[in-house]
């Protein structure tokens, strides 16, 4: 697991805020097998709350049934304060949660400004402008004419997380950006965490680097075979770092 060497901590400001995301007693199943076993948990608006496990623990599997794109569930979803229960993935993007995969899910032979025009705006007061985009995300500025097959992983990655932003997008499901990433631009990816969560953004993160997820991260929920054994503030989840990792067979 890569350490990464920046100091920078976070503190949670919005634990007295009314919740924007959710989840209560939410289970998933793959067939018939359960990969989630009642998971509760919540975001608030301008927080950063993680998802921290190995490989297999039910972390993406959790993000995508919040997201509605795994269907096999049961359980409650809430997002400012209506039910996303039985709705599409689609129509839960058009409450506000934004997704990014992974995969980073761009159009990899389109342009950045083509990437960022195509998002149907979902709520024209929390959607960013593309002026807004490029000052919070300078690199997209500059290789805005570039096709995304000529974008680094890093550039990439910057490029998914805009494309919620610039729908309007109030929650991001952000699934290991960090992954496959040289130390440097993951200190720049937490960054842009950091400036999105002070522009108000909530983002539930998955994440295995534990090193990157203290850096930017208010709350930890920590998950193995498919529960949360354990949810702590950032403070005590950097204090406890080893022990964790040993917890968590990581």
């Amino acid at each position: 697991m890569a350490e990464q060497t920046t100091t920078t901590t976070t503190t949670s400001s919005a634990t007295t805020t009314a919740p924007l995301l959710t989840v209560e007693k939410l289970s998933a199943f793959h067939g018939e097998a359960q990969a989630l076993r009642d998971v509760s948990l919540d975001v608030a608006p301008g927080e950063v709350v993680t998802l921290v496990g190995r490989n297999g623990a039910g972390k993406t599997t959790l993000l995508r049934s919040i997201m509605g794109l795994h269907r096999n569930v049961r359980g409650s979803v809430t997002f400012d304060g209506a039910t996303l229960d039985g709705r599409s993935a689609d129509k839960r993007a058009r409450a506000g949660l934004g997704w990014v995969p992974d995969d980073r899910g761009i159009y990899a032979t389109l342009t950045v400004a083509e990437n960022l025009s195509l998002p149907p705006v979902v709520d024209k007061d929390a959607a960013w402008s593309l002026d807004r985009i490029y000052e919070h995300f300078p690199v997209l500025r500059e290789r805005r004419d570039f096709p995304g097959t000529k974008l680094s992983g890093g550039e990439q990655q910057m490029l998914a997380m805009a494309r919620p932003l610039r729908a309007g997008s109030r929650l991001l499901l952000l699934d290991e950006p960090s992954e496959g990433l040289a130390p440097v631009i993951v200190n720049k990816i937490g960054e842009i965490i950091r400036d999105i969560k002070s522009q108000g953004v909530a983002v539930l993160l998955v994440e295995q680097n534990v090193s990157f997820a203290g850096t930017v991260a208010d709350r930890h929920n920590l998950l193995a075979q498919g529960e949360i054994v354990e949810s702590l503030p950032n403070d005590e989840f950097r204090s406890r770092t080893k022990e964790l990792l040993q917890h968590l067979g990581m």
